[in-house]
């Protein structure tokens, strides 16, 4: 099987092309010793000819700065062990053809056999474009092929030319694409000699940067000494590359493409930039996108959850009615029933919220948030590029965490990891939604505006302005000389690709019910265990004591049913785990039983809901069993008869959990990231103080 590896600059379309060429045959890990993601695929070229294609991340251009572009560089000079290429097949954007021939251009020297696969053509076009496909394959000695991989166009032409590459028909030009620099040629000689097989300019890139590559003492020290006998400067060197490429690369243009007079070309992207990164209206428009946002996801998903909800609370019943009185019963109703209910309950929100992030992306306005929020970033601490990784953590903080190594600038790369946390997950969306239904009306304001839906995004808001507020005070303790500056692309408007969009929803749904459904199950079950079984002949006690009651006050007995299953929850071994706590969580208005949710939910933030079913199924009498979860919370007292959950204690914990850190994985991903448990450390100190202070504060002033 050969090895194919796909590379481009980003935003070229390279994911699209592997998921085309691939289909479901992916595999996703790691590259050894990073944490930037590996994507292998399989890929079948006809004629009983198989293929692994390696996705490498997106770069601009041979000269590395960040962690994945160093990433694809070590596999291009062939210092990756585990990935030894045959061929590459480099997308390049025809609508920023100039751009994406440098970095062409730096490939077809390295002399490893290359195919061009020109995506946006459409793109292109609709600038006024035109591009002679066959002479700029003259020009650069190397097949080109146009692609549109969001529409399945021109892949089975790329798959036989691939299959044509992998049988010799095509081979790297033996000619470079620019002459050797004269200051480096006797370098390069050397070098060649030293390391057997390497073209002139690969050689070029041994001098430059042979520090970071895996040869042996000798051979490095023998470099070092060409590079100071010769009088190479990498600098100078590089600053000569890139004039005479483009150069050349000018010259090629002139021959094979027709571009229109830019001075008279105005396309619609220009014409939304104008509105949307406008200085002012382009904030109002971007509070506006993100209500919405959130307000859908109330809105939309109330249906479906109404549905869910109610279906389990019909399947508790029955089955409550059709099994036997045991323990295994109880088992099942009470721990696995409605463990399964606080998970599926959620889906349709969290697949609403992850379709209208995707929505986002795929239409280009997500990049244009970045570059609005720059000037307000760099104030903080952070700059464009950490917008991104916050905005991502609405979905889920570890990728989040993971896509911050982005950012060049070490002080900037650990403040955004140190506040991306502090955004709402979608982990904690069923907290918020369970709570803001209890606390807050459904109201309408002027009869367009839902007060919950407002709410909700005021929760966001809050996680965003902490952030930045955490990131202010943060920077002036973490020193760091070096100079960051902001180049964002800005991709063009597109429809959005609804297939992409449904896939995205399903696979979101599925993680979520199968991670963390695996979480909330296990702790569910366990929780029943706890609330069910207590600690000597306690359960005993009390069944005698409230049976000798009955038959004192027949009368009574819905009354005595409700306070014998009260007392059996608050004698349980979980029972008595939240009352140990309670002293330290009662300023901030919670019970014992919020008390075991919060310590339940420091495995995972949403098994909050799936411990409050689980207690509240186990500590329910009779005439509450078919109540769904938000209506026993509602019923649920205080021992002075006031509501536990009143706006101030539901207000509190919502911040509560907006502002803790009750995620391991999060913890384990920024050690992973920064090397040190220091940093999660610091960061589980300071989000736990923050929560406990801010969710007392609100308390107070809305008691």
């Amino acid at each position: 099987m050969i090895q194919i590896g796909l590379v481009g600059n980003p935003n070229s379309g390279k994911s699209s092309l592997f998921n085309a060429l691939t289909g479901l045959n992916q595999k996703v890990g790691n590259f050894p010793g990073v944490t930037v993601d590996k994507k292998t695929g399989a890929c079948d070229l006809g004629d009983q000819l198989k293929a692994s294609l390696i996705d490498l991340p997106g770069t601009y251009s041979l000269y590395p700065k960040r962690g994945d572009e160093w990433v694809t560089y070590q596999v291009l000079m062939g210092q990756d062990k585990d990935v030894q290429l045959d061929m590459l097949v480099l997308l390049a954007d025809a609508s920023n053809l100039k751009r994406n021939l440098l970095f062409v251009s730096q490939i077809i020297d390295l002399k490893i056999p290359v195919i061009v696969a020109l995506t946006m053509m459409d793109l292109a076009r609709s600038k006024g474009i035109e591009i002679d496909l066959e002479g700029l394959e003259r020009e650069l000695g190397v097949p080109v092929v146009a692609v549109n991989p969001r529409k399945s166009k021109g892949i089975p032409q790329l798959k036989k030319v691939m299959a044509a590459t992998a049988r010799g028909q095509y081979k790297a030009p033996a000619f470079d694409f620019i002459p050797n620099q004269e200051l480096s040629t006797s370098a390069v000689t050397v070098v060649k000699q030293l390391v057997p097989g390497l073209s002139d300019y690969k050689a070029i890139h041994y001098l430059i940067n042979h520090e970071s590559f895996d040869l042996t003492p000798k051979i490095q020290n023998e470099i070092e000494a060409t590079e100071k006998a010769h009088g190479f400067n990498p600098t100078k060197t590089q600053a000569e590359e890139i004039l005479q490429r483009y150069a050349r690369i000018k010259i090629i243009m002139g021959q094979t493409v027709a571009e229109p007079d830019p001075l008279h070309k105005s396309i619609l992207t220009d014409k939304l930039d104008n509105i949307l990164l406008h200085r002012v209206w382009g904030y109002l428009i971007l509070l506006g996108v993100l209500y919405l946002l959130f307000q859908s996801v109330f809105l939309i998903a109330q249906y479906p959850m109404d549905a869910i909800e109610s279906g389990f609370g019909a399947l508790g019943t029955w089955l409550g009615e059709v099994l036997p009185a045991a323990w295994w019963s109880d088992l099942l109703i009470n721990g696995f029933v409605a463990g399964l209910g606080g998970i599926v309950i959620f889906v349709p929100q969290i697949m609403i919220l992850f379709g209208l992030i995707t929505i986002l992306e795929d239409t280009g306005y997500m990049a244009r948030i970045s570059f609005l929020t720059d000037k307000l970033m760099r104030k903080v601490g952070l700059n464009g590029k950490s917008v991104m990784p916050m905005i991502s953590a609405f979905a889920c903080a570890v990728p989040a965490i993971m896509s911050a190594r982005n950012i060049e600038n070490t002080k900037e790369r650990l403040l955004t990891i140190l506040v991306t946390p502090l955004m709402s997950c979608s982990a904690r969306l069923p907290v918020y939604t369970i709570l803001i239904a209890l606390v807050i009306p459904q109201k309408m304001i002027g009869g367009l505006i839902s007060l919950q839906g407002l709410v909700m995004m005021g929760l966001y808001l809050l996680g965003i302005f902490m952030a930045m507020a955490i990131s202010w005070i943060a920077k002036w303790f973490i020193k760091n000389k070096d100079k960051s500056f902001f180049i964002l692309e800005l991709p063009m408007y597109r429809a959005p690709r609804w297939k992409n969009i449904l896939t995205t929803m399903v696979q979101k749904a599925q993680i979520f019910v199968v991670d963390a459904g695996k979480v909330i199950m296990v702790i569910s079950l366990l929780l029943w265990a706890m609330s069910s079984y207590g600690p000597g002949d306690r359960m005993e006690k009390i069944e005698n004591e409230y049976a000798a009651l009955k038959a004192a006050q027949p009368e009574a007995i819905q009354v005595l049913d409700k306070e014998e299953a009260s007392a059996k929850l608050a004698n349980s071994y979980a029972g008595i785990l939240g009352k140990s706590i309670e002293p330290v969580i009662e300023p901030l208005g919670y019970d014992w039983k919020i008390g075991i949710a919060l310590i339940t939910s420091f495995a995972a933030r949403e098994v909050f809901v799936g411990t409050m079913a689980t207690l509240y199924s186990v500590g329910e009498s009779d005439d509450e069993s078919g109540l769904l979860l938000r209506e026993k919370m509602q019923l649920e007292k205080k021992s002075d008869g006031s509501p536990v959950y009143s706006l101030a204690t539901g207000l509190s914990l919502m911040v509560f959990y907006l502002l803790a850190m009750q995620c391991m994985s999060t913890l384990a991903i920024v050690k992973r990231e920064t090397r040190s448990w220091k940093w999660p450390m610091i960061q589980l100190a300071y989000m736990t103080a923050l929560a406990y202070f801010t969710s007392w504060l609100v308390y107070v002033l809305a008691s």
